[in-house]
């Protein structure tokens, strides 16, 4: 196997160079590795100056490249003050969740002076992922793209675009975001919202001091653009758009779509959507922008980032124009995007839904509020499934499963709430206490699972998009209010429903997803809301391992980090 090393980024020629070097290399797996250097460096936005932790000194971070079949070994070496570990979000990680990267799920994280290689081998998988930091909040920084090239002689389900680009939309604090987080838990409170969004790391010329600030992506008159669009803000689902011009979805959460063509488009944290533009426009400065979706009393970050469509040949002071993008609070939008979304479901690139199910879960999602004897009014807010609010333990629940570590988690989490209730009426405000633990729901090997998630109001009903380690599911169902068990599974689509590794339950809805646990080991799930997170809402699947070695759980590396 050839060694290979690949850096893929920089400037929009060199992006060209690097992937017509990768669609006319030989047709064989290659192993290419990467070095990320975590480190600390002074960067300016909003007309502030902070260090922030980053890979490689490149906020966001390098783009990684790869080809489907291609296995990557990627040296983290932590610079940084803080603990640090990185998920490769979207990637299956087949019996390898020692390369997965959530820290005390999946691994320790890499102390300060310490490196891991996580090596990661990619099957069965192509188009756009991204990797971010899985500890705290320090993906607020540190994160980037994935991009997977189909084998080689296999091209796109869609016409072959002229060229593309990554949008990798996010979120930026003046202040540093560790003590932001640290404040807003000394209270029991929010920490305090994002000062921007940012598109490419940039929010725009709509900001102070943020001229220079401003991602802008050439085009030339006739052609069409794949535009790779990531969101990694921390807390905020966002619309997407692009002035005057139409966008074709074909693809989500690398997994190929029926093409529609929107006017905007709306992506949750963790998800990926890729788009055909064509600059079929009078030529000119056409803004793209992101904004915010937010259909419950939940104070955003409501502010509008910018970049630039740059028609070639147009001078840099032309005013660009502005897209009408979808008001805040538009549920209909929301609601009929996310229902155009199909799979390709085609000989090649089939939808295989399980049909049969071995074992139902149903989830509530709830806030809550529970007593603190360190915040300042005695209590904080928190977050749970079925009512438990999930306890991170000190060591990786991946090596305490392997190496069968008793005391550190338990596996009784229930397949349902206790006490069900009416989830989605009138606000419910007393009796808010949750029980805490770290416990984890055991799935047999290969066994077919539905969850249904479902979102309460207890405090408020709220939009929260859910990300699944180590599988893709399928999104069989989704509605407004409570789920009903006997009426909804008849209007499921098993056919041709969306595949993705990270769905939003609609405020004050539910939504079922389907998978086969045909992946051993420990995967995390968890609301990808950064705030929830750390609230609480999450919990994790010990999926068993199969009847031989090759389904079964890999040894771990002996590099990986101790706790």
């Amino acid at each position: 196997m050839a060694r290979t090393k690949s850096f893929c980024w920089g400037s929009s020629a060199l992006l060209f160079l690097c992937l017509v070097g990768f669609f006319s290399t030989p047709a064989k797996a290659a192993l290419k590795t990467y070095r990320f250097d975590v480190q600390v460096k002074n960067v300016s936005r909003l007309c502030h100056s902070k260090p922030i932790v980053t890979v490689n000194g490149m906020f966001p971070g390098p783009t990684v490249y790869a080809r489907e079949g291609d296995t990557l070994l990627v040296n983290v070496t932590n610079h940084a003050q803080y603990n640090m570990s990185i998920h490769w979000h979207g990637l299956k990680q087949y019996r390898n969740g020692w390369a997965d990267g959530p820290a005390y799920v999946t691994q320790c994280p890499i102390k300060t002076g310490h490196s891991y290689i996580y090596n990661i081998t990619i099957t069965g998988q192509r188009g756009t992922l991204w990797w971010h930091a899985h500890i705290s909040w320090l993906r607020a920084t540190v994160y980037g793209a994935i991009v997977i090239l189909p084998k080689q002689g296999t091209g796109f389900p869609f016409p072959q675009p002229y060229k593309e680009a990554n949008i990798v939309l996010g979120e930026w604090w003046n202040n540093d975001v560790e003590e932001v987080v640290k404040q807003g838990n000394k209270l029991g409170l929010p920490p305090n919202m994002s000062d921007a969004h940012t598109i490419n790391g940039k929010p725009g010329p709509l900001f102070p001091c943020s001229e220079k600030h401003t991602y802008a992506l050439e085009v030339e008159q006739g052609k069409t653009y794949l535009l790779r669009i990531i969101n990694a803000a921390l807390n905020d689902e966002l619309f997407f758009a692009i002035a005057g011009h139409n966008l074709t979805v074909v693809e989500i959460d690398a997994v190929y779509t029926k093409q529609f063509t929107s006017q905007a488009i709306l992506i949750a944290p963790g998800q990926t959507t890729n788009v055909l533009v064509q600059a079929n426009q009078a030529p000119g400065r056409y803004f793209m922008a992101a904004r915010p979706f937010m259909d419950a009393p939940v104070s955003v970050d409501n502010k509008t980032a910018t970049g630039i469509m740059q028609y070639k040949g147009i001078p840099n002071n032309a005013q660009p124009v502005l897209p009408q993008l979808p008001a805040l609070n538009n549920t209909a939008f929301a609601l009929s995007f996310n229902s155009k979304l199909r799979s390709l479901n085609t000989a090649q690139f089939p939808a295989s839904v399980p049909l049969k199910v071995d074992r139902h879960l149903f989830y509530t999602i709830g806030l809550g509020i529970n007593r603190c004897t360190t915040c300042l009014n005695g209590t904080q807010l928190t977050a749970s499934l079925n009512n438990i609010t999930f306890v991170m333990p000190q060591i990786g629940l991946l090596q305490a499963h392997y190496f069968n570590t008793k005391g550190v988690f338990t596996t009784d989490f229930p397949d349902r709430p206790l006490t069900p209730f009416n989830y989605t009426g009138a606000p419910l405000t007393a009796n808010l206490g949750t029980k805490l633990g770290t416990r984890l729901s055991k799935l047999a090997f290969n066994s077919t699972v539905e969850l249904v998630l479902q979102d309460t109001n207890l405090l408020t009903v709220e939009s929260h998009p859910f990300h699944l380690h180590g599988y893709n599911f399928f999104v069989v169902g989704t509605g407004v209010g409570n789920f009903d068990p006997k009426k909804d599974p008849e209007k499921y689509n098993l056919v041709d429903p969306p595949e993705r590794n990270t769905i939003g339950v609609p405020t004050g809805g539910w939504v079922a997803i389907r998978f086969r646990a045909d992946n051993p080991g420990v995967w995390f799930m968890h609301c990808h809301l950064e705030l929830h997170t750390s609230w609480g809402l999450k919990t994790a699947f010990v999926v068993e391992n199969g009847k031989d070695s090759d389904h079964s759980i890999l040894p771990p590396p002996t590099d990986l980090p101790p706790c």
